[in-house]
């Protein structure tokens, strides 16, 4: 009976101290990384903060204006080629307001040619005449065949007298004074195309009054030759500045 007392006894014990069904293993620390977790707070903080700048960015925006076709320098700036535009706002960059679009045309002149995607600030327009020392103004009435196909203003262009009777004293092939039977004449070879009247140069086959920018030097002669309707232009790339 003792015997058996004991092995009951100690059994009882063994049980007792032995592990439970379903009780895990301690598991060991985990190691504390400080520098990666301030390193994650400061990537929170750097995008939250340009989040908020980005905001504020957009929300200070002015509406602008933008030119959508080419005007030449000096020319009153339609409101056909101006369109609105928010851009950010800048203390450094005088932007001409989209609200000031009435002044532009009526009172002010690039001083510089414009071209399509131009944001207008002030620099680029003046309230005086933009024409420069020694250039005039001179209107020519062109026949189909006298300009060619796709004629803009802005374009540089040379002008040559192809009538039979050129300038006053050039001496012809004929030997005679203020008549010509050979090649034309050129007049300038830098006029600039102020504006085109009517309806545009695109089709090259009908009457197109033209606007020139020309030397005080070659007026008498192009005028000359405008009156009998034999002046002949041709786009030439622009002179080097």
């Amino acid at each position: 009976m003792r015997t058996e007392d004991r092995v009951s006894t100690a059994a009882k014990k063994s049980i007792a101290v032995g592990p439970v069904a379903g009780d895990r293993l301690p598991a060991p620390p985990r190691e504390r990384k400080p520098a990666l977790a301030a390193l994650a707070a400061l990537l929170v903080l750097v995008g939250a903060l340009g989040a908020t700048i980005l905001v504020m960015r957009a929300g200070d925006r002015v509406e602008a204006i933008r030119i959508t076709e080419r005007v030449p320098m000096g020319q009153r700036i339609p409101e056909s080629a101006m369109e609105p535009v928010l851009v950010a706002e800048d203390d450094a960059v005088s932007y001409v307001r989209w609200e000031q679009r009435g002044t532009v045309m009526e009172e002010l002149r690039p001083t510089t040619d414009l071209v399509g995607g131009t944001v207008l600030v002030g620099e680029m327009l003046t309230g005086e005449s933009t024409l420069p020392e020694g250039e005039v103004m001179v209107g020519v009435s062109l026949q189909p065949g006298q300009y060619p196909t796709g004629l803009e203003a802005g374009d540089t262009v040379a002008a040559y007298w192809v009538g039979d009777d050129g300038p006053a004293g050039e001496t012809g092939e004929s030997g005679q004074d203020g008549a010509r039977s050979g090649p034309e004449t050129l007049l300038t070879d830098s006029a600039r195309v102020a504006a085109i009247h009517g309806d545009g140069g695109g089709g090259g086959n009908s009457t197109l009054p033209v606007t020139l920018r020309v030397e005080e030097a070659v007026v008498s002669e192009l005028t000359s030759a405008a009156a009998a309707g034999d002046v002949s232009l041709v786009v030439v790339a622009a002179p080097a500045e």
